[in-house]
């Protein structure tokens, strides 16, 4: 779009926030300095409130002009979004969608998603930030982000899950690990092993101390970190077992080089994967098409692993059927 629809004070007082001077702005626009300076001043006029502290180098904005940007960014957000809007009324499938998701999709659901919508979907563009779960809802909470996939999504109001399925509480073992060949566990059994266990920043780790905190009095070495990766790589080794779910783990389970073992304790509840989206936003048709091909790659993904072994102890995979609505991806 060659015009922007924006009133073109806001989109000057926005790049001079962005550039922090005038000066800045103006060789961003390809305009005066002083058409910048004039509309920012007459913009404050009107106001009667000063948008910019004027610093020895540069300027910075006060309260007044952080809500005035904000509007306009929130402006020109609705703007791509209409644009968007308009090219798919004319048969135009094309824009670009903000996503959250885990870590542990990075390697397994993240990479499915990609190659599927590039092959159904060409014209439509992803910007995917890795983050925790607290962080995803954060994010879209604030209008940062427009899917998230995340593990234990909360009930809240501002969140509508579009699909769910449970995860089974289990452990990850090599192969050759004492705990590799029985069909389920308990978490006894578990604790006389080393653990690899995952930071308090992480939910199931948060779970895993609220509902049983002895597992975290012993003074068995063991080892804690925030990388997922290096979790799965202890384990690999043969000495460490680690807590967590199938999704966490599934490259590696699919390939052989990690085994999962369900936690047979009644009281572990199921961990949940979700698609949510913001409540009270409605999804364009961009947003739907990513969210329905994302819990695709998930469910598959799911499949996928529980078909490599005997997984029945866990019970039915509840919630990873394919998802309602739009059509299947290949």
């Amino acid at each position: 779009m060659r015009h922007s629809l924006l009133p073109i004070v806001l989109r000057y007082v926005d790049q001079v926030a962005r550039s922090g001077s005038v000066q800045g702005a103006a060789k961003e626009l390809h305009v005066a300095a002083s058409a910048v300076h004039r509309q920012v001043l007459q913009l404050e006029d009107e106001l009667g409130v000063a948008l910019f502290e004027r610093l020895p180098r540069g300027m910075r904005l006060t309260s007044a002009g952080d809500a005035v940007v904000t509007l306009a960014r929130r402006w020109r957000h609705d703007e791509r979004r209409l644009v968007e809007d308009i090219r798919q009324m004319q048969g135009v499938f094309q824009g670009r969608v903000r996503m959250m998701a885990m870590d542990s999709h990075a390697t397994s659901v993240l990479p499915a998603l990609v190659a599927r919508l590039g092959e159904a979907h060409p014209r439509i563009s992803l910007d995917i930030e890795i983050a925790s779960t607290d962080e995803a809802v954060a994010a879209l909470v604030a209008g940062k982000a427009e899917v998230v996939a995340g593990f234990n999504l909360h009930p809240r109001r501002e969140l509508l899950p579009l699909w769910q399925a449970a995860l089974p509480l289990g452990c990850v073992v090599a192969p050759g690990h004492p705990l590799a060949g029985l069909e389920t566990v308990s978490l006894q059994e578990v604790s006389a092993h080393p653990i690899a266990l995952q930071s308090k920043a992480l939910l199931i780790r948060r779970y895993l101390e609220a509902h049983y905190d002895w597992l975290f009095n012993d003074s068995r070495a063991r080892v804690e970190t925030n990388s997922l990766q290096l979790v799965k790589m202890l384990a690999r080794q043969g000495r460490h077992v680690a807590l967590t779910s199938e999704l966490d783990a599934a490259p590696e389970l699919l390939s052989g080089t990690l085994c999962f073992v369900p936690v047979r304790d009644p009281r572990a509840e199921p961990q949940t994967v979700a698609v949510a989206i913001h409540a009270g936003k409605p999804p364009g048709p961009l947003v739907k098409t990513v969210a329905t091909v994302l819990a695709e790659c998930i469910a598959d993904c799911l499949a996928q692993v529980r078909s490599t072994g005997d997984l029945s102890a866990a019970g039915p995979p509840q919630g990873a059927e394919r998802p309602p609505g739009g059509p299947r991806t290949q």
